[in-house]
Protein backbone atom coordinates (compact mmCIF):
# COMPACT_ATOMS: atom_id res chain seq x y z
CA UNK A 1 0.00 0.00 0.00
CA UNK A 2 2.70 2.27 0.90
CA UNK A 3 4.20 1.40 -2.35
CA UNK A 4 1.56 2.14 -4.25
CA UNK A 5 1.00 5.67 -2.49
CA UNK A 6 4.57 6.39 -3.35
CA UNK A 7 4.50 5.93 -6.71
CA UNK A 8 1.11 7.90 -7.41
CA UNK A 9 2.57 10.89 -5.62
CA UNK A 10 5.90 10.48 -7.82
CA UNK A 11 3.43 10.53 -10.74
CA UNK A 12 1.27 14.00 -9.40
CA UNK A 13 4.66 14.84 -8.30
CA UNK A 14 6.18 14.57 -12.42
CA UNK A 15 2.93 15.16 -14.08
CA UNK A 16 3.19 19.07 -12.17
CA UNK A 17 6.52 19.22 -13.34
CA UNK A 18 5.99 18.80 -16.74
CA UNK A 19 2.96 21.21 -16.45
CA UNK A 20 5.19 23.87 -15.00
CA UNK A 21 8.04 22.90 -17.67
CA UNK A 22 4.98 23.46 -20.41
CA UNK A 23 3.78 26.74 -18.72
CA UNK A 24 7.71 27.75 -18.86
CA UNK A 25 8.17 26.92 -22.88
CA UNK A 26 4.39 28.71 -23.66
CA UNK A 27 5.31 31.92 -21.56
CA UNK A 28 8.46 31.90 -23.58
CA UNK A 29 6.69 31.48 -26.71
CA UNK A 30 4.21 33.90 -25.98
CA UNK A 31 6.65 36.45 -24.94
CA UNK A 32 9.19 36.09 -27.47
CA UNK A 33 7.20 37.98 -30.17
CA UNK A 34 8.24 35.23 -32.32
CA UNK A 35 5.32 32.63 -34.11
CA UNK A 36 6.54 28.84 -33.94
CA UNK A 37 5.19 25.83 -36.44
CA UNK A 38 6.26 22.23 -34.12
CA UNK A 39 5.41 19.01 -36.73
CA UNK A 40 5.81 15.94 -35.06
CA UNK A 41 7.20 13.78 -38.30
CA UNK A 42 6.23 10.85 -36.68
CA UNK A 43 2.58 11.07 -36.13
CA UNK A 44 2.32 14.05 -38.50
CA UNK A 45 0.86 16.13 -35.69
CA UNK A 46 1.08 20.22 -36.05
CA UNK A 47 0.99 22.55 -33.40
CA UNK A 48 1.52 26.64 -33.42
CA UNK A 49 3.12 28.52 -30.55
CA UNK A 50 4.12 32.03 -29.49
CA UNK A 51 2.28 34.89 -31.67
CA UNK A 52 0.94 33.30 -34.58
CA UNK A 53 -2.00 35.82 -35.03
CA UNK A 54 0.26 38.34 -35.52
CA UNK A 55 1.82 36.44 -38.34
CA UNK A 56 -1.43 34.60 -40.15
CA UNK A 57 -4.75 35.30 -40.31
CA UNK A 58 -5.61 31.42 -40.49
CA UNK A 59 -5.55 28.12 -38.08
CA UNK A 60 -2.88 25.31 -38.74
CA UNK A 61 -4.20 21.94 -37.65
CA UNK A 62 -2.53 19.34 -39.94
CA UNK A 63 0.64 19.27 -41.74
CA UNK A 64 -1.23 18.84 -45.35
CA UNK A 65 -1.86 22.69 -44.78
CA UNK A 66 1.66 23.96 -44.62
CA UNK A 67 1.95 25.39 -47.74
CA UNK A 68 -0.66 27.65 -46.82
CA UNK A 69 2.08 29.47 -45.33
CA UNK A 70 3.47 30.26 -48.75
CA UNK A 71 0.57 32.66 -49.61
CA UNK A 72 1.76 35.12 -46.98
CA UNK A 73 4.90 36.20 -48.94
CA UNK A 74 5.53 37.76 -52.14
CA UNK A 75 5.24 35.36 -55.19
CA UNK A 76 8.40 35.40 -56.56
CA UNK A 77 9.95 33.99 -52.90
CA UNK A 78 7.34 31.44 -52.51
CA UNK A 79 9.75 28.90 -54.58
CA UNK A 80 12.51 29.85 -52.19
CA UNK A 81 10.03 29.36 -49.22
CA UNK A 82 8.62 25.86 -50.18
CA UNK A 83 11.85 24.17 -50.54
CA UNK A 84 12.92 26.05 -47.22
CA UNK A 85 9.72 24.41 -45.56
CA UNK A 86 10.81 20.81 -46.43
CA UNK A 87 14.82 20.79 -46.40
CA UNK A 88 14.71 17.25 -44.43
CA UNK A 89 14.24 15.89 -48.16
CA UNK A 90 17.81 17.72 -49.42
CA UNK A 91 18.97 15.68 -46.31
CA UNK A 92 19.09 19.62 -44.60
CA UNK A 93 19.19 20.23 -40.43
CA UNK A 94 18.69 23.89 -40.44
CA UNK A 95 18.66 27.04 -42.92
CA UNK A 96 16.78 30.74 -42.84
CA UNK A 97 15.81 33.05 -45.44
CA UNK A 98 14.54 36.58 -45.07
CA UNK A 99 11.26 36.90 -47.49
CA UNK A 100 9.11 39.79 -47.96
CA UNK A 101 5.17 39.49 -47.02
CA UNK A 102 3.03 39.86 -49.88
CA UNK A 103 1.58 43.08 -48.70
CA UNK A 104 5.44 44.20 -49.03
CA UNK A 105 5.05 46.69 -45.99
CA UNK A 106 7.45 43.69 -43.75
CA UNK A 107 10.50 41.54 -44.07
CA UNK A 108 9.94 37.72 -42.54
CA UNK A 109 12.83 35.24 -41.13
CA UNK A 110 11.59 31.92 -41.61
CA UNK A 111 13.90 29.98 -39.89
CA UNK A 112 13.49 25.87 -40.19
CA UNK A 113 15.03 23.22 -38.04
CA UNK A 114 14.60 19.71 -38.10
CA UNK A 115 15.63 16.96 -34.97
CA UNK A 116 16.37 13.09 -34.79
CA UNK A 117 15.51 10.55 -32.38
CA UNK A 118 18.66 8.98 -30.57
CA UNK A 119 18.13 6.17 -33.41
CA UNK A 120 18.79 9.16 -36.13
CA UNK A 121 15.01 8.85 -37.83
CA UNK A 122 13.90 12.24 -38.24
CA UNK A 123 11.37 12.85 -35.30
CA UNK A 124 10.78 16.95 -34.68
CA UNK A 125 10.35 20.16 -36.93
CA UNK A 126 10.33 23.50 -35.63
CA UNK A 127 9.73 26.08 -38.03
CA UNK A 128 9.94 29.95 -36.35
CA UNK A 129 9.07 33.26 -38.19
CA UNK A 130 10.42 36.49 -36.47
CA UNK A 131 9.54 39.69 -37.88
CA UNK A 132 12.94 41.54 -39.07
CA UNK A 133 11.48 44.53 -41.02
CA UNK A 134 13.57 47.05 -38.98
CA UNK A 135 17.04 45.01 -39.28
CA UNK A 136 16.19 44.99 -42.86
CA UNK A 137 15.24 48.89 -43.43
CA UNK A 138 18.33 49.74 -41.56
CA UNK A 139 20.35 47.25 -43.21
CA UNK A 140 19.35 49.03 -46.58
CA UNK A 141 19.80 52.39 -44.99
CA UNK A 142 23.23 51.43 -44.39
CA UNK A 143 23.71 49.78 -48.15
CA UNK A 144 21.94 52.46 -49.01
CA UNK A 145 24.32 55.09 -47.24
CA UNK A 146 27.64 53.00 -48.38
CA UNK A 147 26.49 52.53 -52.38
CA UNK A 148 24.42 56.05 -53.12
CA UNK A 149 24.47 59.73 -53.07
CA UNK A 150 21.47 60.73 -51.01
CA UNK A 151 20.32 63.77 -52.80
CA UNK A 152 20.55 62.26 -56.19
CA UNK A 153 20.16 58.16 -55.51
CA UNK A 154 23.45 58.09 -58.15
CA UNK A 155 26.49 56.15 -56.89
CA UNK A 156 28.61 57.56 -54.47
CA UNK A 157 32.42 58.07 -55.95
CA UNK A 158 33.89 54.62 -54.02
CA UNK A 159 31.21 52.22 -55.46
CA UNK A 160 31.13 53.87 -58.91
CA UNK A 161 35.22 53.02 -59.51
CA UNK A 162 34.31 50.10 -57.88
CA UNK A 163 31.86 49.44 -61.04
CA UNK A 164 33.68 51.09 -63.13
CA UNK A 165 36.54 48.74 -62.85
CA UNK A 166 33.94 46.02 -63.48
CA UNK A 167 32.99 47.76 -66.72
CA UNK A 168 37.60 47.67 -67.37
CA UNK A 169 37.33 44.44 -66.79
CA UNK A 170 34.35 43.48 -68.94
CA UNK A 171 35.66 45.99 -71.68
CA UNK A 172 39.12 43.88 -71.54
CA UNK A 173 37.58 40.79 -72.44
CA UNK A 174 35.39 41.84 -74.79
CA UNK A 175 37.75 44.20 -76.75
CA UNK A 176 35.56 47.13 -76.48
CA UNK A 177 35.41 50.64 -74.99
CA UNK A 178 34.67 52.51 -71.46
CA UNK A 179 33.93 56.17 -71.78
CA UNK A 180 34.20 58.59 -68.79
CA UNK A 181 32.35 61.57 -68.51
CA UNK A 182 33.19 64.14 -66.19
CA UNK A 183 31.18 66.55 -65.65
CA UNK A 184 31.24 70.19 -63.73
CA UNK A 185 28.51 72.49 -63.26
CA UNK A 186 29.85 75.84 -64.08
CA UNK A 187 29.94 78.85 -61.16
CA UNK A 188 28.07 76.50 -58.71
CA UNK A 189 30.14 77.72 -55.77
CA UNK A 190 29.26 81.36 -57.04
CA UNK A 191 25.42 80.46 -57.43
CA UNK A 192 25.17 78.70 -53.72
CA UNK A 193 27.03 81.58 -51.80
CA UNK A 194 24.52 83.99 -54.12
CA UNK A 195 21.67 81.99 -53.16
CA UNK A 196 22.10 80.01 -50.31
CA UNK A 197 22.86 76.27 -49.43
CA UNK A 198 19.41 75.18 -49.90
CA UNK A 199 19.33 76.33 -53.14
CA UNK A 200 22.73 75.03 -54.14
CA UNK A 201 21.33 71.51 -53.01
CA UNK A 202 18.28 71.52 -55.14
CA UNK A 203 20.13 72.75 -58.01
CA UNK A 204 22.48 69.64 -57.30
CA UNK A 205 19.64 67.59 -56.47
CA UNK A 206 17.56 68.43 -59.75
CA UNK A 207 20.94 67.42 -61.79
CA UNK A 208 21.50 64.23 -60.44
CA UNK A 209 18.09 62.89 -60.79
CA UNK A 210 18.17 64.44 -64.47
CA UNK A 211 21.52 62.01 -65.08
CA UNK A 212 19.90 59.08 -62.83
CA UNK A 213 17.51 58.76 -65.73
CA UNK A 214 20.10 58.63 -67.84
CA UNK A 215 21.26 55.34 -66.73
CA UNK A 216 21.03 51.76 -67.29
CA UNK A 217 22.94 48.50 -67.51
CA UNK A 218 25.60 49.72 -69.77
CA UNK A 219 25.57 53.61 -68.07
CA UNK A 220 26.67 54.08 -64.77
CA UNK A 221 26.78 57.80 -62.89
CA UNK A 222 28.23 58.93 -59.86
CA UNK A 223 27.64 61.71 -57.67
CA UNK A 224 31.27 62.46 -57.58
CA UNK A 225 32.13 65.92 -55.65
CA UNK A 226 29.80 68.55 -54.43
CA UNK A 227 28.81 69.47 -57.77
CA UNK A 228 31.05 67.04 -59.78
CA UNK A 229 29.35 63.96 -61.69
CA UNK A 230 30.86 61.36 -63.71
CA UNK A 231 29.24 59.17 -65.81
CA UNK A 232 30.61 55.43 -67.26
CA UNK A 233 29.65 54.12 -70.26
CA UNK A 234 30.51 50.38 -71.59
CA UNK A 235 30.74 50.34 -75.52
CA UNK A 236 29.58 53.76 -76.25
CA UNK A 237 27.10 53.39 -79.04
CA UNK A 238 23.99 55.01 -80.56
CA UNK A 239 22.00 56.28 -78.08
CA UNK A 240 24.49 55.50 -75.65
CA UNK A 241 27.76 57.16 -77.29
CA UNK A 242 29.05 60.00 -75.45
CA UNK A 243 27.99 62.74 -78.66
CA UNK A 244 24.40 61.73 -77.90
CA UNK A 245 24.54 61.94 -73.97
CA UNK A 246 26.30 65.64 -74.06
CA UNK A 247 23.41 66.54 -76.70
CA UNK A 248 21.19 64.88 -73.92
CA UNK A 249 22.54 67.15 -71.41
CA UNK A 250 22.46 70.28 -73.22
CA UNK A 251 19.12 70.39 -74.34
CA UNK A 252 18.30 69.70 -70.88
CA UNK A 253 20.08 73.06 -69.50
CA UNK A 254 18.82 74.64 -72.87
CA UNK A 255 15.70 75.37 -70.10
CA UNK A 256 16.21 76.97 -66.41
CA UNK A 257 15.42 74.89 -63.88
CA UNK A 258 12.44 75.59 -61.84
CA UNK A 259 12.97 75.37 -58.04
CA UNK A 260 10.66 74.85 -55.17
CA UNK A 261 10.25 78.50 -54.33
CA UNK A 262 9.29 78.98 -57.65
CA UNK A 263 12.53 81.06 -58.83
CA UNK A 264 14.37 80.08 -61.70
CA UNK A 265 18.20 79.18 -62.44
CA UNK A 266 20.70 78.89 -65.51
CA UNK A 267 23.14 76.11 -65.22
CA UNK A 268 26.03 74.99 -67.71
CA UNK A 269 28.16 72.07 -66.97
CA UNK A 270 32.26 71.85 -68.35
CA UNK A 271 32.54 67.99 -69.44
CA UNK A 272 35.62 66.36 -69.83
CA UNK A 273 35.82 63.00 -71.60
CA UNK A 274 38.48 59.97 -71.25
CA UNK A 275 38.48 56.75 -73.15
CA UNK A 276 39.58 53.47 -72.53
CA UNK A 277 41.68 51.84 -73.71
CA UNK A 278 43.25 55.03 -74.91
CA UNK A 279 44.28 56.78 -71.82
CA UNK A 280 44.68 54.41 -69.28
CA UNK A 281 43.71 50.72 -68.87
CA UNK A 282 42.90 51.55 -65.02
CA UNK A 283 40.01 53.16 -63.62
CA UNK A 284 41.57 55.96 -61.15
CA UNK A 285 43.70 56.87 -64.00
CA UNK A 286 41.08 57.13 -66.36
CA UNK A 287 39.16 59.40 -64.38
CA UNK A 288 41.94 61.72 -63.89
CA UNK A 289 42.67 62.32 -67.49
CA UNK A 290 38.70 63.07 -67.88
CA UNK A 291 39.50 65.69 -64.55
CA UNK A 292 42.39 67.32 -66.46
CA UNK A 293 40.08 67.67 -70.26
CA UNK A 294 37.71 69.17 -67.63
CA UNK A 295 39.99 71.27 -65.97
CA UNK A 296 40.97 72.54 -69.74
CA UNK A 297 37.28 72.95 -70.56
CA UNK A 298 36.22 75.46 -67.95
CA UNK A 299 39.57 77.29 -68.50
CA UNK A 300 38.55 77.73 -72.16
CA UNK A 301 34.99 79.91 -71.45
CA UNK A 302 32.92 76.66 -69.84
CA UNK A 303 30.13 75.06 -71.16
CA UNK A 304 31.81 73.18 -72.87
CA UNK A 305 33.29 69.23 -74.15
CA UNK A 306 36.96 68.70 -74.47
CA UNK A 307 38.38 64.99 -75.02
CA UNK A 308 41.73 63.74 -73.91
CA UNK A 309 44.35 63.24 -75.95
CA UNK A 310 48.62 62.99 -75.59
CA UNK A 311 49.39 66.73 -76.33
CA UNK A 312 47.12 67.53 -73.57
CA UNK A 313 48.63 65.01 -71.03
CA UNK A 314 51.61 66.42 -71.54
CA UNK A 315 50.87 70.48 -71.07
CA UNK A 316 48.95 69.04 -67.72
CA UNK A 317 52.49 67.43 -66.67
CA UNK A 318 54.73 70.29 -67.71
CA UNK A 319 52.11 72.19 -65.49
CA UNK A 320 51.98 69.65 -62.65
CA UNK A 321 56.05 69.86 -62.98
CA UNK A 322 56.27 73.79 -62.88
CA UNK A 323 53.84 73.98 -60.12
CA UNK A 324 55.97 71.68 -57.97
CA UNK A 325 59.15 73.26 -58.98
CA UNK A 326 57.63 76.30 -58.33
CA UNK A 327 56.86 75.88 -54.72
CA UNK A 328 60.47 74.93 -53.85
CA UNK A 329 61.70 78.09 -55.79
CA UNK A 330 59.90 79.87 -53.63
CA UNK A 331 62.01 78.63 -50.41
CA UNK A 332 65.36 78.66 -52.43
CA UNK A 333 65.08 81.90 -53.32
CA UNK A 334 65.32 81.28 -57.26
CA UNK A 335 63.70 84.74 -58.35
CA UNK A 336 65.15 88.12 -59.29
CA UNK A 337 63.95 91.63 -59.78
CA UNK A 338 64.45 92.95 -63.69
CA UNK A 339 63.29 96.40 -64.28
CA UNK A 340 61.92 98.06 -67.87
CA UNK A 341 61.91 102.30 -68.09
CA UNK A 342 59.01 104.52 -69.01
CA UNK A 343 60.04 107.51 -71.38
CA UNK A 344 57.42 110.59 -71.82
CA UNK A 345 56.58 109.96 -75.65
CA UNK A 346 57.06 113.89 -76.38
CA UNK A 347 60.28 113.68 -75.22
CA UNK A 348 61.68 110.31 -74.38
CA UNK A 349 62.70 111.69 -70.88
CA UNK A 350 62.86 108.71 -68.06
CA UNK A 351 59.90 108.63 -66.25
CA UNK A 352 60.54 105.74 -64.17
CA UNK A 353 60.38 102.35 -64.19
CA UNK A 354 58.64 98.97 -64.00
CA UNK A 355 59.49 96.38 -61.79
CA UNK A 356 59.28 92.55 -63.71
CA UNK A 357 59.30 89.21 -61.77
CA UNK A 358 62.12 86.55 -62.57
CA UNK A 359 62.32 82.83 -62.60
CA UNK A 360 65.87 81.20 -62.91
CA UNK A 361 65.37 77.57 -62.47
CA UNK A 362 68.12 75.50 -61.83
CA UNK A 363 67.18 72.71 -64.26
CA UNK A 364 65.07 74.59 -66.61
CA UNK A 365 66.56 78.21 -66.88
CA UNK A 366 64.20 80.97 -67.17
CA UNK A 367 60.55 80.19 -67.16
CA UNK A 368 58.64 82.93 -69.11
CA UNK A 369 55.92 85.02 -66.32
CA UNK A 370 53.37 83.89 -68.45
CA UNK A 371 53.84 80.42 -68.05
CA UNK A 372 54.19 81.21 -63.52
CA UNK A 373 52.39 83.82 -62.52
CA UNK A 374 49.05 82.11 -63.36
CA UNK A 375 50.15 78.96 -61.38
CA UNK A 376 51.48 81.18 -58.94
CA UNK A 377 47.66 82.73 -58.38
CA UNK A 378 46.51 79.04 -58.58
CA UNK A 379 48.31 77.70 -56.08
CA UNK A 380 48.93 80.63 -53.30
CA UNK A 381 52.75 80.95 -54.01
CA UNK A 382 51.92 84.63 -55.25
CA UNK A 383 52.06 85.77 -51.88
CA UNK A 384 55.74 85.45 -50.67
CA UNK A 385 56.66 86.07 -54.57
CA UNK A 386 54.70 89.27 -54.41
CA UNK A 387 56.20 89.98 -51.11
CA UNK A 388 59.45 89.89 -52.58
CA UNK A 389 58.91 91.82 -55.36
CA UNK A 390 57.86 94.70 -53.36
CA UNK A 391 60.64 94.26 -51.07
CA UNK A 392 63.36 94.06 -53.56
CA UNK A 393 62.09 96.83 -56.00
CA UNK A 394 61.35 99.13 -53.22
CA UNK A 395 65.21 98.41 -52.00
CA UNK A 396 66.75 99.13 -55.25
CA UNK A 397 64.39 102.00 -56.18
CA UNK A 398 66.03 103.76 -52.73
CA UNK A 399 69.21 103.03 -53.59
CA UNK A 400 69.25 104.61 -57.15
CA UNK A 401 67.66 107.88 -55.56
CA UNK A 402 70.40 108.12 -52.49
CA UNK A 403 72.92 107.68 -55.62
CA UNK A 404 71.55 109.17 -58.34
CA UNK A 405 69.03 111.82 -57.20
CA UNK A 406 66.50 110.90 -60.11
CA UNK A 407 63.17 112.02 -60.07
CA UNK A 408 61.11 109.07 -61.23
CA UNK A 409 58.14 106.71 -60.38
CA UNK A 410 58.45 102.94 -59.43
CA UNK A 411 55.34 100.98 -60.81
CA UNK A 412 54.75 97.52 -59.52
CA UNK A 413 52.24 95.08 -60.68
CA UNK A 414 49.91 93.57 -58.06
CA UNK A 415 47.94 90.42 -58.40
CA UNK A 416 44.57 90.39 -57.53
CA UNK A 417 45.07 87.57 -54.51
CA UNK A 418 47.74 89.68 -53.02
CA UNK A 419 44.74 92.91 -53.28
CA UNK A 420 42.19 90.52 -52.02
CA UNK A 421 44.26 90.15 -48.34
CA UNK A 422 43.33 92.47 -45.65
CA UNK A 423 46.98 93.34 -44.73
CA UNK A 424 47.29 94.30 -48.46
CA UNK A 425 47.49 98.11 -47.86
CA UNK A 426 49.39 97.57 -44.47
CA UNK A 427 51.93 95.65 -46.07
CA UNK A 428 52.43 98.37 -48.70
CA UNK A 429 52.77 100.98 -45.80
CA UNK A 430 55.24 98.89 -44.23
CA UNK A 431 57.07 98.39 -46.88
CA UNK A 432 57.23 102.01 -47.68
CA UNK A 433 57.88 102.85 -44.29
CA UNK A 434 61.18 100.21 -43.98
CA UNK A 435 62.88 102.07 -46.82
CA UNK A 436 61.86 105.50 -46.27
CA UNK A 437 60.91 105.64 -49.76
CA UNK A 438 58.07 108.81 -50.96
CA UNK A 439 55.17 107.33 -51.63
CA UNK A 440 54.16 109.61 -54.45
CA UNK A 441 57.02 107.23 -55.93
CA UNK A 442 55.21 104.41 -56.05
CA UNK A 443 52.86 103.14 -58.68
CA UNK A 444 51.04 99.95 -57.89
CA UNK A 445 49.59 98.81 -61.41
CA UNK A 446 46.52 96.25 -60.86
CA UNK A 447 44.47 94.39 -63.62
CA UNK A 448 40.50 94.43 -64.61
CA UNK A 449 40.43 90.72 -62.74
CA UNK A 450 40.72 92.87 -59.23
CA UNK A 451 37.82 94.79 -59.70
CA UNK A 452 35.54 91.71 -60.36
CA UNK A 453 34.55 90.65 -56.68
CA UNK A 454 33.59 93.65 -54.62
CA UNK A 455 33.61 97.25 -56.61
CA UNK A 456 32.76 99.30 -53.32
CA UNK A 457 35.77 96.99 -51.57
CA UNK A 458 38.45 97.65 -54.25
CA UNK A 459 37.86 101.52 -54.87
CA UNK A 460 38.16 101.77 -50.85
CA UNK A 461 41.56 100.23 -50.59
CA UNK A 462 42.33 102.30 -53.65
CA UNK A 463 41.11 105.79 -51.77
CA UNK A 464 43.43 104.50 -49.22
CA UNK A 465 46.37 104.41 -50.77
CA UNK A 466 46.17 106.98 -52.74
CA UNK A 467 45.11 109.44 -49.35
CA UNK A 468 48.70 108.15 -48.62
CA UNK A 469 50.03 109.92 -51.85
CA UNK A 470 50.66 106.15 -54.13
CA UNK A 471 49.69 106.26 -57.72
CA UNK A 472 47.53 103.44 -58.73
CA UNK A 473 47.04 102.59 -62.35
CA UNK A 474 44.96 99.93 -64.42
CA UNK A 475 46.92 97.93 -66.40
CA UNK A 476 46.19 95.86 -69.18
CA UNK A 477 43.15 98.33 -70.33
CA UNK A 478 41.11 97.42 -73.47
CA UNK A 479 41.07 93.14 -72.85
CA UNK A 480 38.22 93.19 -70.53
CA UNK A 481 34.66 93.07 -70.78
CA UNK A 482 33.47 95.68 -68.79
CA UNK A 483 36.65 98.37 -68.54
CA UNK A 484 34.46 100.89 -69.41
CA UNK A 485 31.80 100.52 -67.21
CA UNK A 486 34.13 100.30 -64.29
CA UNK A 487 36.10 103.13 -65.13
CA UNK A 488 33.16 105.81 -64.33
CA UNK A 489 34.23 105.61 -60.28
CA UNK A 490 37.44 104.09 -60.35
CA UNK A 491 39.87 106.63 -58.64
CA UNK A 492 42.96 105.86 -60.69
CA UNK A 493 45.98 108.10 -62.26
CA UNK A 494 46.93 106.21 -65.14
CA UNK A 495 45.70 103.80 -67.87
CA UNK A 496 48.15 101.69 -69.65
CA UNK A 497 47.01 100.39 -72.86
CA UNK A 498 47.56 96.39 -73.78
CA UNK A 499 50.02 95.46 -76.01
CA UNK A 500 47.79 93.24 -78.46
CA UNK A 501 46.58 96.69 -79.99
CA UNK A 502 49.93 98.36 -79.72
CA UNK A 503 51.47 95.35 -82.09
CA UNK A 504 48.74 96.24 -84.93
CA UNK A 505 48.51 100.29 -85.06
CA UNK A 506 50.55 100.73 -87.91
CA UNK A 507 48.41 97.55 -89.87
CA UNK A 508 45.17 97.53 -88.85
CA UNK A 509 42.70 100.96 -88.99
CA UNK A 510 40.03 99.80 -86.24
CA UNK A 511 43.46 99.37 -83.68
CA UNK A 512 44.05 102.77 -84.35
CA UNK A 513 40.72 104.09 -83.63
CA UNK A 514 40.40 101.82 -80.47
CA UNK A 515 44.10 103.46 -78.99
CA UNK A 516 43.35 106.65 -80.31
CA UNK A 517 39.93 106.39 -78.58
CA UNK A 518 41.53 105.05 -75.02
CA UNK A 519 43.73 107.59 -75.22
CA UNK A 520 41.05 110.52 -75.26
CA UNK A 521 38.84 109.30 -73.22
CA UNK A 522 41.86 108.67 -70.55
CA UNK A 523 42.78 113.13 -70.89
CA UNK A 524 39.34 113.82 -70.70
CA UNK A 525 38.78 111.78 -67.12
CA UNK A 526 42.02 113.36 -66.33
CA UNK A 527 44.15 109.88 -66.36
CA UNK A 528 47.63 109.60 -68.26
CA UNK A 529 48.43 107.06 -70.81
CA UNK A 530 51.02 104.37 -71.15
CA UNK A 531 51.37 102.22 -74.10
CA UNK A 532 52.56 99.00 -73.91
CA UNK A 533 55.06 97.36 -75.94
CA UNK A 534 56.23 99.84 -78.27
CA UNK A 535 59.05 97.93 -80.51
CA UNK A 536 58.86 100.14 -83.22
CA UNK A 537 59.80 103.34 -84.42
CA UNK A 538 56.60 103.96 -86.23
CA UNK A 539 54.45 102.93 -83.14
CA UNK A 540 56.13 105.21 -81.47
CA UNK A 541 55.54 108.51 -83.92
CA UNK A 542 52.15 107.30 -84.05
CA UNK A 543 51.43 107.39 -80.52
CA UNK A 544 53.24 110.44 -80.19
CA UNK A 545 50.89 112.17 -82.68
CA UNK A 546 47.59 110.84 -80.96
CA UNK A 547 49.50 112.55 -77.66
CA UNK A 548 49.56 109.31 -76.13
CA UNK A 549 51.98 110.14 -72.69
CA UNK A 550 53.99 107.71 -71.72
CA UNK A 551 55.93 105.09 -74.08
CA UNK A 552 57.03 101.72 -72.82
CA UNK A 553 58.65 98.88 -74.85
CA UNK A 554 61.86 97.27 -76.76
CA UNK A 555 62.28 100.38 -78.78
CA UNK A 556 62.95 102.32 -76.09
CA UNK A 557 64.77 99.58 -73.42
CA UNK A 558 64.41 96.54 -72.30
CA UNK A 559 63.66 94.67 -68.84
CA UNK A 560 67.24 94.92 -67.13
CA UNK A 561 68.60 93.90 -64.23
CA UNK A 562 69.95 96.73 -61.31
CA UNK A 563 73.08 97.27 -62.69
CA UNK A 564 71.75 98.24 -66.17
CA UNK A 565 69.67 101.15 -64.68
CA UNK A 566 72.45 102.27 -62.77
CA UNK A 567 74.31 102.52 -66.08
CA UNK A 568 71.19 104.24 -67.98
CA UNK A 569 71.07 106.46 -64.70
CA UNK A 570 74.99 107.73 -65.23
CA UNK A 571 73.86 108.06 -68.77
CA UNK A 572 71.42 110.79 -67.83
CA UNK A 573 72.46 112.69 -65.43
Amino acid sequence: MEDMRYQVDLLTAMNQKLKNTGRMYKLICDTSQRAFIYINLVNNTVETLGKWENFFDFNLNEAIDLPRVCDYFTEDSQGELRRLLFIEKEGKKHQSLDLRSKDEHKWICVEVSVHCDEAGNLSDKIIAFSDVTKQKTHQDELSFMAYYDFLTNLYNRNYFITKLKEFIDKAQKSNSIVSVMLMDIDDFHNISDSRGILVGDEIIQNFGLFLHDLTEANVIGSRFDSDIFCLAIYDPCGHRSVDTIYRTVKEYLANPIRLTDMTEVSISVSVGVAEFPECSENALELINCAEIVMLKAKNSGKDNIKFFDTAILNSFLREVDIENRLKEAVHMSSFFVNFQPQYFSATKKLRGVEALVRWRDKDSGLISPSVFIPLAEKNGTIIPIGDFVLDASIKAFTEWKKKFNYSMILSINISSIQYSRQDFVPKIISAINKYNMNPEELELEITESVLIDDFNVVVSKIEELRDFGIKVSLDDFGTGFSSLSYLKGLPIDTLKIDKSFIDSISSDTASKIITESIVLMAKKLGYSTVAEGVETLEQLEYLKSISCDLIQGFYLGKPMDEQGIEELLLRII
